[in-house]
């Protein structure tokens, strides 16, 4: 069986970063994008981050073009459209796609641990997002629609546990 540990992604930075790094914590994984009516939810996973990182919730970003083109840019431009407008300081990964024959295995592993409504193993928009527990399973996935306030009983539950 499988746990978001034996995956590895490229940071933004173009660094490659083995998700093992982050053994024993809680992750909150999110495909972003820069230009979607959900990007203000940047915001709020930084709120996230701020309150729970000690605690060890790690959030992590992956910047995604597959919906309506909303993340455009190069890795360099969302990196700093994500700094100057919303003070993110959680890691960012290099753009991916997270459907289709060039999905991410990481996306591919996650929408198959928790599919969507009706058992859909698509990503549905930006901003949907999974919660993994320390044991790198995963816990919940997320619509695009739940903001990152929603989800705090559900981090601090796997904070706790």
């Amino acid at each position: 069986m499988r746990t978001v540990y034996d995956f590895e992604a490229l940071q933004i930075n173009g660094k490659p970063i083995a998700l093992k790094n982050f053994k024993g914590k809680v992750m909150l994984i999110v495909n972003t994008a820069s230009a979607c009516g959900f990007t203000p939810q940047f915001a709020g996973l930084e709120e996230l981050h701020q309150a729970h990182g000690k605690k060890g919730l790690v959030v992590l970003g992956f910047p995604c073009n597959q919906f309506g083109a909303q993340d455009a840019g190069s890795n360099g431009d969302i990196a700093e459209f994500c700094q100057l407008n919303y003070g993110v300081s959680f890691p960012m990964m290099a753009k991916i796609e997270v459907n289709g024959a060039q999905a991410h295995p990481l996306y591919q592993w996650l929408a198959s641990a928790a599919p969507g409504l009706l058992g859909s193993k698509s990503i549905k928009w930006n901003f949907t997002k999974f919660l993994v527990g320390r044991d790198g399973s995963v816990l919940k996935r997320y619509a695009p629609t739940d903001t990152p306030a929603s989800l705090a009983k559900d981090i601090e539950a796997a904070l706790a546990a």
